[in-house]
């Protein structure tokens, strides 16, 4: 038993070493085989790389040869530049060298001049000084009695060359001139009206003026108090006047005055209320106005509170002449000039319609109403053409733009045409005396005769102390002192008459 046991285990033994052995055998004949098959892989992937560079060695070597034919055409290029370049650069030296020689020889013949010009002089220095001492005349002296003695003996040709240009000047201006105002006239002349405002109300009846008046004066102290103006009421039979320096209060005082009197209840309680109502109204006839005005004269764009004070114009007069429909006059007139000489039209129509707007409260603030419009409009931040359009209506400041000599002869054509304005009898005769006064302190004047209702001066002068040539400077003379010592619309012509008289006697 023992035996075989062992026999077993020896059987055992010698199985499992003998398939260890054969395992180990299979497994050096399969890595043998992994071997054998990794190194054909080797070898076919060797010859695969072999062929992609021996490809790649190809296209490089095609590349290499396509870029050194563009570097060689490149180079060929920049060769043939470059010697272009040079060739230019060769010129241009060339060209330096005959514009330096150039230039070399023109401060030489420069030189050669000055030195020709500085013996010339010296020769007419040397010769003037020969001509003065033969002569006896200093130069200044000899052309003094040359121009006059040319002026005694070609008077006459100077005069008609004189008033030949003089006429062939003035009738181009005059003739464009005269086309642009008689289009604007024409064309609105005749579409305005100018309004009359009156301070002056009339009684119903005479009761009424006690009922105005009040126990004691209370009533018409509390009117005054109200509206802010003065009550006159036996300056005039049967009329109250309103006196006030502001046009807007005293139409409120109007209107709050008629309420009082179709009502026929005149108490301070009642005048307070009658002249708060006054006031809304007045204030909605002053936006209304002023939009009105706004309107027909073609500006728009204008600040509300603008409008209002634009509005107040409607009340207000200059030599009887409504001061708000005079400025939508002048728009329409600066618009039709502006539009005629090419200036910007929405300036001169705004400027013309805004120039008068200081005077709205000139009578409260310091200041002329140029100025005070100026801070006005500043204030509602309109635009600055239309300031410096405006602004130079009465020549307070230059003219800086057209725009601005616009709006001043808009502002005389609309002032001096006929049935404008009215002025009164005392600064009428005044205005003619001192035309007058002017051309008689001339020397030479005879007389001197304002005429035309001032438009026209005509002198007369003395024929054996002035001459037809003195003449023209004489009128010129006068027109520019009347120019500088007289304000007046429009234009004032002067008329200076020269007569001779030769007179003999048969016997």
């Amino acid at each position: 038993m023992p035996a075989t046991i062992l026999i077993f285990l020896g059987a055992g033994v010698l199985g499992i070493a003998l398939g260890y052995y054969l395992r180990y055998i299979h497994a050096i004949s399969q890595k043998e085989s992994l071997e054998i098959s990794i190194k054909e892989r080797v070898i076919d992937a060797e010859g695969k790389a072999l062929k992609i560079i021996e490809k790649a060695e190809a296209k490089v070597e095609a590349l290499e040869k396509e870029k050194k034919q563009e570097f060689k055409e490149q180079e060929e290029k920049l060769a043939k530049t470059e010697e272009r370049f040079i060739r230019k650069e060769e010129l241009l030296d060339k060209r330096q060298i005959d514009v330096d020689s150039q230039i070399e020889s023109v401060r030489e013949k420069i030189d050669q001049i000055k030195e020709i010009k500085t013996r010339l002089d010296g020769h007419e220095t040397e010769i003037n000084a020969k001509i003065e001492a033969i002569s006896g005349l200093s130069k200044e002296e000899a052309y003094e009695k040359l121009v006059t003695v040319v002026e005694k003996e070609r008077e006459s040709d100077i005069l008609a060359r004189l008033q030949k240009l003089q006429v062939r000047g003035d009738e181009q201006f005059d003739e464009q001139a005269r086309n642009i105002i008689t289009s604007a006239i024409h064309r609105i002349g005749n579409t305005l009206r100018v309004d009359i405002m009156s301070s002056t109300i009339e009684l119903p009846s005479d009761d009424m003026k006690g009922k105005i008046i009040g126990k004691e004066g209370r009533n018409v102290r509390a009117f005054e108090r109200a509206t802010g103006v003065d009550v006159l009421i036996d300056d005039v039979p049967g009329h109250i006047t309103l006196s006030s320096f502001d046009p807007v209060r005293r139409e409120i005082a109007r209107v709050a005055l008629e309420s009082l009197l179709a009502d026929g209840r005149i108490q301070p309680a009642k005048i307070e209320e009658v002249v708060e109502k006054a006031r809304g109204e007045v204030g909605t006839i002053v936006r209304k106005m002023g939009e009105k005005a706004a309107y027909e004269a073609g500006v728009s764009n204008l600040h509300p509170d603008l409008v209002k004070i634009l509005g107040r114009l409607h009340f207000r007069t200059s030599y009887g002449q409504n001061v708000l429909w005079h400025s939508v006059e002048m728009a329409h007139i600066a618009a039709i000039i502006a539009e005629e000489v090419g200036a910007d039209v929405a300036v001169a129509r705004a400027g013309a319609l805004l120039h008068d707007i200081g005077k709205t409260v000139s009578q409260e603030v310091q200041g002329t109403h140029v100025e005070i419009g100026i801070r006005i409009l500043q204030k509602y931040e309109v635009d600055e053409k239309v300031i410096i359009a405006m602004r130079a209506h009465h020549e307070e400041y230059p003219f800086d733009t057209l725009e601005s000599i616009i709006v001043q002869v808009a502002d005389a054509i609309s002032g001096g045409r006929p049935g404008a304005r009215r002025d009164s009898i005392e600064n009428y005769i005044k205005r003619l005396a001192e035309l007058e006064e002017i051309a008689t302190s001339m020397p030479g004047v005879e007389k001197a005769f304002a005429i035309q209702a001032g438009r026209e001066v005509r002198v007369i002068v003395n024929p054996e102390k002035i001459t037809d040539l003195e003449a023209l400077s004489l009128a010129r003379s006068i027109a520019t002192d009347i120019e500088e010592k007289l304000r007046y619309p429009g234009e004032i012509k002067v008329n200076v008459i020269r007569e001779s008289r030769a007179i003999e006697y048969a016997r």
